[in-house]
């Protein structure tokens, strides 16, 4: 896979959860398109997303630093512009303003692909498999995300070799929806692109607002908590796992990978 020998998986220490036994209510696999969130359920990629907000702030003489403890609490917003603003408001300041937001955020992510692109970037346990696996039995792929698409592209050239194009049959990434999660509306955009109905469809996430987006939009989730969401509430999804690896997917899914 190209540069994606360097993306180690991590081995999560949360707790193991028993799965839930509702495979009986889900279609064949081969009806059944599997759609995933991206930072923290396909790669442990907050890190590097936060390192590139502090070089954008410093670079822009702007004195925010967000540490573990702060960015962790901000991750609760969903989106990169929505969570400078909402930090602005929490410490009471009057700058920068909302253009000026959207203009970092942009230079956000380009420092952001910058981090990616230098390696280091953490697939997580099993996805490689996983979408390896689905792509071989013609199982139809998506993303449903809040992050930018520009985002999405360069973690599938680090960690997958590929372009998100050629990995995904359908992408829903960043501002194109009115709503971000835990609203279902980029789940269903994605649903849309893929021309199914939500109950062929599983969701992988790893917050609790992914999983009520999901939910909400009529799919069948499979969750698993990542590095900044461990202690969430994720007990709406249909499964909780420890991680993606094979021996901790529900049995319907296992069949797919086995």
């Amino acid at each position: 896979m190209g540069a994606a020998l360097d993306c180690s998986p991590v081995q999560s220490k949360a707790k193991r959860f028993a799965a839930r036994q509702t495979e009986g209510q889900l279609p064949p696999m081969n009806k059944t398109a599997l759609i995933f969130d991206v930072d923290g359920t396909l790669a442990e990629t907050e890190e590097s997303h936060r390192r590139a907000f502090n070089e954008t702030f410093g670079e822009a003489g702007l004195d925010w630093h967000w540490n573990v403890e702060r960015y962790g609490e901000l991750l609760l917003t969903m989106g990169g512009k929505e969570r400078m603003r909402a930090h602005r408001e929490e410490i009471g300041a009057d700058e920068p303003d909302d253009q000026t937001i959207r203009e970092l955020h942009a230079r956000k992510t380009v420092r952001y692909g910058e981090i990616v692109a230098a390696g280091g970037l953490v697939l997580r346990t099993g996805i490689a498999e996983l979408i390896k696996a689905a792509r071989s039995n013609g199982v139809p792929l998506a993303v449903a995300t809040t992050t930018t698409r520009e985002n999405v592209d360069i973690l599938c050239q680090v960690c997958l070799g590929e372009g998100a194009d050629d990995v995904f049959d359908a992408i829903a990434a960043g501002d194109e929806v009115a709503n971000k999660k835990p609203a279902p509306d980029i789940y269903r955009l994605a649903l849309e692109r893929l021309d199914m109905p939500p109950d062929q469809a599983i969701a992988f996430e790893d917050t609790r607002n992914g999983v009520l987006s999901a939910k909400a939009a009529g799919l069948k989730v499979i969750a698993s908590p990542s590095s900044y969401s461990r202690g969430e509430d994720l007990s709406d999804a249909d499964w909780l796992v420890q991680d993606w690896s094979i021996d901790e997917l529900p049995p319907v899914l296992r069949a797919l990978t086995g």
